[in-house]
């Protein structure tokens, strides 16, 4: 094709493309025989090893470590509005085999084969992330493909996510079309949510914790219920709806605290669950004070290692979250720990949080794992995409279990 330039990789740099992955890196490529510097960010590109072999098709971005990805193997392929819909149709089928209504997250990037995109459905509302140069590059195909297969009622560009500016884009938030309603529905496990559309976290809602959220039901009934970094109640208020006595949801966001409350009453939980509004460890280390303790602690926060140079200090501040969480926690009760780090490995997590208990003489013992649901498929030569770790584990004393 014409308008797709060649990028040659280095000797032997292939190999990593070839087993399936998605990345091209900037060291990778033959600089000498490639334009990749005066590569316009978004532009198609074919991607050929050191001897001229086809390896596939993609999009590239000269000013991003990731300098390519690949979005055709074995051929070139233009990334444009028939290929979307015929990805989208194929990410569409796993989720209605999947959920009998619309609200899960419809496109999940290299998951789904679309680097770059991500889609989460609410009703007839959809939500996109567009996160990179050449998603951005065919934004307006993205649209149409959506129109064609779901045929939403609104499409919102959430296009605000601070990894567009690793790609030299703009932060924007703006309607495809006709303007939408101001507030997002969410249906979760039996339980309604409303989420400010423009305004949410992420695109509005954590789709990718559906499973674990239901996971704790057995331990919630009758209990006492702490629900930290709770943005708009999701873990504590499906809580409450499987029986606990009392929810207490936290967040330092005044904007989460009145979003939990408003759905705590919406769900008829007002009575149970209360919102306290502030700092996580500030309010842990207030609790602890007050000997407040509660039957099951949940813990989401944020990314706290969003970069391999911050693992080091990420490492600390899980420790000191889940150590702080352990210490208002009951004797045989449950903490429900979650990272959404993708440079986090499942077993330095669980490493992190043995150090937390061992460091109050308690013991762990731990009663099942969880990952992002299935909407959120991993690809496997992508570690990456495999970036939700939850570990439920029993919180025993010392002398109970060595």
């Amino acid at each position: 094709m014409d308008d797709f330039q060649d990028l040659f990789l280095k000797k032997g740099e292939d190999r990593r493309l070839r087993a399936g992955h998605l990345w091209v890196f900037s060291n990778e490529v033959d600089i000498a025989r490639s334009p990749l510097a005066t590569l316009t960010p978004g532009a198609p590109v074919t991607i050929r090893a050191q001897g001229g072999r086809v390896i596939g098709s993609g999009y590239a971005n000269p000013h991003s470590l990731i300098c390519a990805r690949l979005v055709s193997r074995g051929q070139v392929r233009a990334l444009d509005e028939s290929m979307l819909v015929h990805r989208l149709n194929v990410a569409l089928s796993l989720r209605e085999r999947l959920f009998e209504r619309p609200f899960y997250r419809l496109v999940h990037g290299e998951g789904d084969g679309l680097p770059g995109l991500v889609v989460d459905r609410f009703g007839d509302v959809a939500v996109v992330q567009v996160n990179t140069a050449g998603m951005e590059a065919v934004r307006d195909a993205v649209v149409a493909a959506l129109q064609r297969v779901i045929a939403p009622a609104h499409i919102l560009l959430r296009c605000d996510a601070a990894i567009r500016e690793l790609e030299g884009l703009e932060r924007y938030v703006s309607w495809a079309g006709p303007p939408g309603p101001e507030t997002l529905t969410v249906e979760e496990n039996g339980v309604t949510f409303q989420v400010p559309a423009a305004s949410g976290q992420k695109t509005g809602w954590y789709y990718d914790h559906r499973a674990n959220r239901a996971a704790i039901a057995p331990w919630v009934k009758g209990a006492r219920v702490l629900d930290l970094f709770s943005y708009a109640g999701g873990w504590g208020i499906q809580a409450a709806a499987a029986g606990a006595a009392e929810v207490l949801t936290v967040d330092a966001s005044r904007d989460a605290c009145e979003a939990a409350a408003g759905n705590a009453e919406a769900n008829g939980l007002d009575d149970r669950v209360s919102v306290a509004c502030g700092d996580v460890l500030d309010v842990l280390q207030a609790l602890r004070a007050d000997r407040e303790r509660f039957d099951v602690v949940i813990a989401d926060p944020p990314a706290y290692i969003k970069r391999r140079r911050d693992r080091r200090n990420g490492l600390k501040a899980y420790r000191r979250l889940n150590q702080a969480a352990l210490q208002v926690l009951e004797p045989d009760g449950l903490l429900a720990s979650a990272s959404c780090s993708a440079h986090l490995d499942e077993q330095d997590f669980l490493a992190t949080l043995l150090g937390s208990a061992r460091h109050l003489d308690r013991s762990l013992q731990v009663i099942g794992f969880g990952q992002q649901g299935p909407d959120h498929p991993v690809h496997p030569a992508i570690p990456e995409t495999r970036y939700i770790k939850a570990v439920f584990a029993r919180m025993l004393l010392a002398d109970t279990t060595p």
